[in-house]
């Protein structure tokens, strides 16, 4: 964890969230900004700022994060397809830096995106 990290911060309670799910390795709140009538950020435990740092010992964490993505869209019903997506660096969009994946959904979207 990171002592000045946001998301680490969520993951500690000492910020307030719309938690949606909470394992060892992973929770998922609302995003407080929503694109979508779903939009939620799923966030691994353990805080690397994005891809750019993850390591093969990541894989299995950064596999999860999907996992959880398709199982939280089944459990909330978003029906008519659902986007996820990691953005990597502040050119991206990232603005928070801890990896997170950003699950979509309840509209129609388009692409290429951005």
């Amino acid at each position: 964890m990171s002592a000045t990290c946001l998301f680490c911060k969520i993951a500690a309670k000492q910020i307030p969230s719309k938690m949606v799910y909470e394992d060892d390795d992973v929770f998922a709140f609302e995003d407080i900004g929503p694109q979508a009538p779903t939009h939620l950020l799923i966030v691994p435990r353990k805080h690397f700022a994005s891809l750019e740092e993850a390591t093969p010992e990541d894989q299995a964490v950064l596999g999860k994060l999907q996992l959880v993505a398709a199982e939280l869209a089944r459990k909330l019903k978003v029906t008519g397809g659902y986007r996820t997506v990691v953005n990597t660096g502040e050119g991206a969009g990232q603005s928070v830096l801890h990896l997170h994946l950003h699950l979509l959904g309840g509209r129609s979207f388009r692409w290429p995106p951005g």
